[in-house]
């Protein structure tokens, strides 16, 4: 049952023997599949980075929302496809990365698989470890973090560990690039066979030993390639549901009921089962670590006093989230307006020279409204994203994110989520865009997906500034009261939206927060670029084409079939044909159809007004009552989210349905709101 190097695999539906790719000056190259393995926060993505560089290939794992990266790197003349598994703690099925990363590694055959560790806390990154050996897959340990673990005062000899274990086990420092030659050669080594590979493998207790070979006899026949038999055995006795689903679709009645018989009399045999993991851990560390002196306290214990502290841990927080709106304003904020300003002269240019060509109005009005515009919104976007990417990519690679998290769990956990939402919702105030992306930090597809669905709700800064102008054309010295209450009354409404949705739509899974809190380390520039790249292209793939389409509908709405006029355009017949609903906040039509273009660009509802209206600051005001114009400002800070907002609801949801489900909640809220506000105020 189990795979040998020698055997022929299937990788994605070809067998090793069909893997000879084309190689960059054209010679054919053996490929070497190699998986990536480890815990979260082991410093698996930089060694990835390090090696795959600009080859890497993201997208999603077949049927799943889980990201996928593959890369490769030609070593001794073979090409090593790599393998970047879902980080994982374990190998068990409580997770789809769990299912993801076994699975592959069960049905995929890798040639190799690379366990990265975390060196500075060896005890809890070797458990994954103990379940890899259990296999097929030959696996090389990769000591990650080694100036981490030195500074924390942990000498780790690697070549007893290397002799205890029974496998390639190589130090490295991969923010510095130390190491990754030596991994390179350990896989080769298990490929040409010139490593003795005799793994030293964890399995149970002697209390349930006997139990374990009686499972495995009664199993034998029926466990189906390529599930190695004792894995299967053991996994029934760790009571891992998916396993045993699959052993009882396939054994006969009478073997079912004595293998149910035997799990009903031995439930307890999990513990067996992890206890004997921890002590072949404590036989490894016990042989190959050096701890460090009794008393003696590491850099991460001495900060962590500070940054997850209740009081000062907030006060660190709201310093750092400051100098990431410092750096949005002051740095991507002026970039962004010049970009404006280079595609407003870009439309400009265009319109010319197409006028010089005699082209007629509608094509103009076409490529500088509707292209450039379209694209404009893009490409707009680019600062602000690659501010927020990078400085994601940097609290995240230092160790700080997981505390920031840790600090604001216990105030996430009102709306089901937990901490690490908290970055992806604040960073709304910024743009919504980066806010939903961000949400694929979180591991929970659950949790995930109700950040995403919350996020709109956080006021984006073009929001603020419409809101801005228009409640002081409306509120005078009062608007900045104003302004602030909208903006408590948007966070209000997404703690009360939270609360309802995890009470009663997306109920059934608890928002139990377990996160790891890495030890603090030098970030890597190299890995931080790569994620503010991937993160930024990924956006112009997906979210582009869909917002530069969309603009497209619009403009074609808003230009037809006035030539034009956008007070005889199609969408001015949608604001009439919908201006009973808008009375009822008492809101005219040309009101509403400034609301409806803000749906490409929050900002579109100052130009639509300036348009319909020309002074609309002046004009405004006497044409709505003090409460009409408190609704339009509720329904404006409520109202859908931007397209491309929408665009990317879609990319991270992966679904059509719930994109549907967020806008149509938000446009019921705006509306509520806003009539509410108009009907009360009337009466007062």
């Amino acid at each position: 049952m189990h795979t040998h190097l020698g055997q022929q695999r299937h990788i994605g539906g070809r067998s090793a023997q069909a893997r000879h790719p084309v190689g960059p000056e054209g010679q054919g190259l053996d490929t070497v599949v190699v998986a990536l393995a480890g815990q979260p926060n082991v410093g698996k993505s930089t060694i990835f980075n390090v090696l795959t560089g600009l080859t890497q290939h993201v997208g999603n794992w077949p049927g799943k929302t889980v990201e996928q990266k593959t890369g490769h790197h030609l070593h001794q003349d073979h090409d090593l496809l790599f393998v970047d598994l879902p980080g994982t703690y374990s190998l068990s099925a409580n997770s789809v990365e769990e299912r993801i990363a076994r699975d592959y590694i069960i049905k995929e055959s890798p040639d190799v698989v690379v366990a990265v560790v975390d060196a500075a806390i060896p005890e809890r990154s070797l458990y994954l470890l103990a379940e890899l050996l259990l296999l097929p897959a030959p696996v090389v340990l990769v000591m990650n973090m080694m100036d981490v673990a030195e500074q924390e005062g942990i000498l780790i000899e690697t070549g007893v560990l290397q002799a205890a274990l029974g496998i390639p086990v190589v130090p490295m420092v991969a923010t510095r690039n130390e190491g990754v030659e030596l991994m390179l050669d350990a896989i080769m080594s298990i490929v040409d066979g010139t490593f003795v590979y005799e793994p030293r493998r964890p399995t149970i207790l002697a209390t349930h030993q006997e139990v374990l070979a009686g499972l495995i006899a009664l199993v034998t026949d029926y466990v189906p390639e390529p599930y190695p038999v004792p894995w299967v055995a053991l996994k029934l006795l760790e009571g891992d549901e998916e396993i045993r689903g699959v052993v009882e679709e396939l054994v006969p009645e009478n073997v079912r009921q004595e293998i149910r018989a035997i799990l009903h009399k031995h439930e307890d045999a999990v513990l067996d089962v992890a206890g004997a993991r921890y002590a072949w851990i404590g036989r490894m560390v016990r042989a190959a670590v050096v701890r460090p002196k009794v008393g003696q306290v590491g850099l991460t214990s001495r900060l962590d006093t500070v940054l997850t502290h209740p009081f000062w841990g907030t006060l660190a927080l709201l310093a750092a989230l400051a100098g990431v709106f410092f750096l949005t304003y002051t740095v991507a904020g002026p970039v962004q307006g010049w970009l404006e300003d280079l595609l407003a002269q870009l439309a400009g240019g265009a319109v010319r020279w197409l006028s010089a060509l005699g082209s007629p109005a509608w094509l103009s009005d076409l490529v500088s409204d509707g292209l450039i515009g379209g694209v404009g919104t893009v490409i707009t976007f680019m600062p602000i994203l690659a501010i927020f990417f990078a400085t994601l990519g940097f609290l995240e690679d230092t160790g700080y994110l997981a505390r920031a998290a840790y600090v604001t769990d216990r105030f996430m956990h009102m709306m089901g989520l937990h901490g690490k939402s908290f970055m992806p919702l604040l960073l709304g105030f910024g743009c919504n865009v980066p806010a939903v992306l961000g949400a694929r930090i979180i591991e929970s597809p659950r949790a995930r997906l109700l950040t995403i669905l919350l996020a709109p709700l956080v006021p984006c800064a073009a929001q603020m500034a419409v809101v801005t102008i228009l409640g002081a054309a409306f509120f005078g010295n009062a608007a900045g009261v104003v302004v602030w209450s909208l903006v408590a009354l948007n966070l209000v409404a997404l703690a009360a939206l939270g609360v309802v949705l995890n009470r009663f739509v997306l109920k059934g899974e608890p928002a139990v927060f377990i996160m790891e809190l890495p030890l603090y380390h030098l970030p890597n520039t190299r890995t931080i670029g790569l994620y503010v790249w991937q993160n930024i292209v990924a956006f112009l793939q997906k979210a582009g084409s869909v917002i530069l389409v969309a603009s497209l509908v619009v403009w074609f709405l808003s230009y037809f079939p006035a030539a034009g006029d956008i007070s005889q355009s199609y969408m001015a017949r949608l604001g009439r044909a919908i201006e009973p609903l808008g009375r009822l906040m008492g809101l005219p039509w040309p009101v509403l159809v400034a609301l409806l273009t803000s749906f490409v660009a929050k900002e579109n509802t100052i130009a639509t007004f300036g348009v319909l209206y020309g002074d609309f600051k002046a004009v405004l005001p006497t044409l709505l009552s003090g409460p009409a114009a408190l609704a339009l400002l509720v329904f404006q800070m409520l109202f859908v989210p931007c397209l491309a907002t929408v665009a990317v609801m879609k990319q991270e949801s992966g679904s059509w349905k719930w994109t549907a489900i967020g806008v149509g909640l938000l446009l019921v809220l705006s509306l509520v709101a806003g009539i509410a506000v108009y009907q009360i105020g009337s009466l007062l």
